[in-house]
């Protein structure tokens, strides 16, 4: 199924400093790019690291009737703090992604649960700022809520020049994580 063909309700979430805000901008060009109507929202504690954050992101093939999630599709969950209301948010057959190493104790429910381990791949890379990028990667390439190459032209053209090849390969290493596939 494409993106065009369904709404999606999504939540991207962990804490302060991980660019969760950036993964939901991207996200939310790559859906656009596609034709369909995005709101997005954030929210984070006042600390500018360490404190929870989240980027919520509802996309629909046609007008967006409730900016807010309601339910959720599909959960990057990159660090265990952040974890709050998703039990029930999550609908049953949700894609939930979480970060093995930061997410002890997922939410629990009737969905389709992939432990992975973004911040280890980000830092294998050189830069552990670009787990967010890797999360964003796997959960495209399980969800298929966008096609792949969509969101790579997207990363491509919005990430300035000195950071593009970093997080094209953070990109490219998120896909690698959730599916095998090698570029």
């Amino acid at each position: 199924m494409t993106a065009r063909a369904r709404d999606w309700q999504i939540r991207l979430a962990g804490t302060g400093g991980q660019g969760l805000g950036l993964a939901g901008r991207l996200l939310a060009d790559a859906f656009v790019a596609e034709g369909l109507r995005v709101a997005q929202s954030q929210t984070y504690e006042p600390t500018s690291r360490g404190g929870t954050s989240r980027s919520d992101l509802v996309a629909a093939s046609a007008q967006v009737d409730y900016p807010l999630v309601t339910r959720l599709d599909c959960y990057l969950l990159l660090d265990q703090a952040a974890l709050e209301d998703a039990d029930a948010l999550l609908v049953d057959d949700a894609l939930v992604i979480i970060d093995a190493d930061r997410v002890p104790r997922p939410p629990t429910g009737r969905y389709r649960l992939h432990a992975l381990t973004p911040l280890a791949a980000a830092r294998a890379l050189g830069n552990p700022r670009v787990a967010n990028v890797i999360g964003l990667g796997a959960l495209v390439a399980l969800s298929g809520v966008c096609a792949y190459d969509t969101l790579e032209t997207v990363v491509a053209q919005s990430t300035p020049s000195k950071f593009r090849a970093l997080n094209l390969a953070a990109l490219r290493e998120g896909r690698r994580l959730a599916t095998g596939v090698h570029d």
